[in-house]
């Protein structure tokens, strides 16, 4: 019996051994692993540290010897990450989105930053986006724009924004110059004309900034001078108003009416439809021009359409102040719209992101409306927006002096006969009939031209070759309207005016007034080109 105790005794007293020593490696094996989790974790966290401090470095406003350099680092320390890494990238200005979001195909842009200028360049300054396809719509279709306009000239790039000109090398190897770089191209390539188009908005801080940088360069050319940019001369205040922003507000709100899916901005109105265009905004004294916009607005009786800015500059454009501005006025559907040249970071974030400050979050919240729509486009993509940078350009030109370019010469004289021509307006609220293809007939006889055009509708009673002002006093001679069928591609038939107009010139630019039903002048310039003989039974 005792031997058979000391025996059991022995078993149990092995056993608590044995299962004393299974307890301890399980313990440090789970150690192990906290601790192989934990410094994996360090490892990833580490690894994302150094690509955001390397994003960090080239988010400046200055170039240095070392930014290429620096730019090829920083993608390829990103593209080591893995997926789990790159959400990790956090810093002062980086984050995930810098390398990782989709906002197009750059190669479909072109820098412009080729030598062989020639003597004559048309430099082309933007403060710049990295939204590869807004970029190639907005900034591209303005330099598109202006190269088809001026032949003979060479079209180069220059951005401002040292910090989008980075991010663009750095994610998609695309390098675009900035001003001094692109100045200093053309010096190195014997430019003796140089005009700059900022495809600015207005005469801000970094029009003033450009200006001062070309006055560094001005004895480097023989000669040199910087165009308007978009809305013109600023003027003294809220009131002051000009031709290029009537302009400009005719084309803007023309596009959004259509975009929207509207006949016309009264239609709108009717939808209970208001339309919210959002600036930038700026501290500068220029930004009463966003003020100015809203009396343009007023001016043209575009009830339903209201001027907003991202920093809420001046006040009255602050979000909150739309808000109440539009619902005062008993709107119930909100379409919101960028009044900025690009639909980049603002467009898609401030005014169309899902994050609570974003406009289309403010609006949603204030509870005021039914529905809240966005529309992601830039003015650089509208046709009558180019048009009119296109006009700045040539005044800028003709301000040199006897500088010829093919855009300027004459299609000479024609033969009596009836032709097939383009009618160009200034305006997407004013052109011929889509039914016509923008064009007119031209009939020549003795010398003299003129040209026959069907408008869009019976909206517009009178013409008069000359200035709104000059329209208005007695004895002026107003062109008739008569009344013209016109037959779109579904077969269908509509009666709209149309108007027989005197041509002084071909390819020349002349003053054109429009009267509309509630009986208030408006200014345009219109022009007639490419004339082809028309097609008749014996063609």
């Amino acid at each position: 019996m005792k031997k058979r105790t000391l025996a059991l005794l022995a078993a149990c007293t092995l056993t608590i051994g044995m299962l004393g020593g299974c307890g301890s490696d399980k313990t440090k094996d789970t150690t192990e692993s906290v601790q192989n989790t934990q410094s994996t974790q360090d490892d990833d966290q580490a690894a994302a540290d150094k690509v955001a401090d390397l994003i960090d470095a080239i988010y400046v406003q200055t170039r240095n010897d070392k930014t290429d350099e620096q730019c090829a680092e920083a993608k390829a320390a990103w593209d080591k990450l893995t997926d789990a890494q790159k959400e990790l990238v956090s810093g002062e200005n980086a984050d995930p989105d810098y390398f990782g979001r989709d906002t197009g195909d750059a190669s479909k842009d072109d820098p412009l930053n080729e030598d062989n200028i020639g003597e004559n360049e048309l430099l082309v300054v933007s403060f710049g986006t990295s939204f590869n396809d807004s970029r190639v719509a907005d900034i591209g279709g303005i330099e598109k724009a202006l190269a088809k306009a001026y032949p003979d000239w060479s079209v180069r790039r220059a951005f401002t924004a040292q910090i989008i000109i980075n991010h663009v090398q750095a994610r998609d190897d695309e390098k675009i110059d900035n001003v001094d770089q692109a100045l200093e191209r053309a010096v190195a390539n014997g430019v003796k004309n140089l005009v700059v188009q900022p495809t600015h908005l207005m005469h801000g801080a970094e029009y003033d900034e450009l200006v001062e940088t070309l006055d560094n360069y001005k004895d480097k050319f023989e000669t040199v001078t910087v165009a308007e940019p978009l809305l013109g001369e600023v003027g003294s205040d809220a009131t002051v108003v000009n031709e290029d922003k009537a302009k400009v507000a005719e084309a803007i709100t023309a596009e959004a009416v259509k975009t929207a899916g509207f006949d016309s901005l009264d239609a709108a109105k009717d939808d209970n439809t208001a339309f919210v265009f959002m600036g930038h905004g700026t501290s500068h004294t220029a930004k009463v021009s966003y003020s100015q916009m809203a009396t343009q607005m007023k001016d043209l009786g575009y009830d339903n359409v209201f001027i907003g800015t991202v920093e809420g500059e001046p006040e009255e454009t602050a979000c909150e102040n739309v808000i109440e501005a539009v619902k005062e006025a008993g709107y119930k559907h909100v379409v919101l719209r960028p009044l900025m040249v690009v639909a980049g970071d603002h467009a898609n974030n401030d005014m169309a992101g899902d994050d609570d400050d974003s406009w289309k979050s403010q609006f949603e919240a204030s509870g005021y409306f039914d529905k809240i729509d966005t529309q992601i486009s830039g003015l650089g993509e509208i046709d009558a927006i180019q048009q009119i940078y296109v006009d700045h350009t040539k005044n800028a030109i003709e301000s040199l002096g006897n500088i010829v370019t093919s855009s300027e010469s004459t299609t000479g004289a024609l033969e009596d006969g009836i032709y097939t021509a383009k009618f160009n307006t200034d305006s997407s609220m004013f052109h011929v009939n889509e039914a016509k293809n923008g064009c007119g007939e031209l009939t020549v006889k003795d010398g003299k031209m003129s040209i026959h055009i069907s408008l869009v509708s019976q909206k517009i009673v009178n013409l008069y070759v000359g200035t709104a002002a000059d329209a208005a006093k007695d004895g002026a001679e107003l062109l008739q309207p008569t009344t013209d069928t016109v037959t779109y591609d579904d077969g269908t038939t509509e009666e709209v005016y149309g108007f027989d107009v005197p041509v002084e010139a071909l390819d020349k630019e002349f003053d054109l007034a429009i009267l509309g039903t509630k009986g208030e002048w408006y200014d345009h310039k219109v022009s007639v080109s490419d004339p082809q003989p028309a097609l008749t039974d014996a063609n």
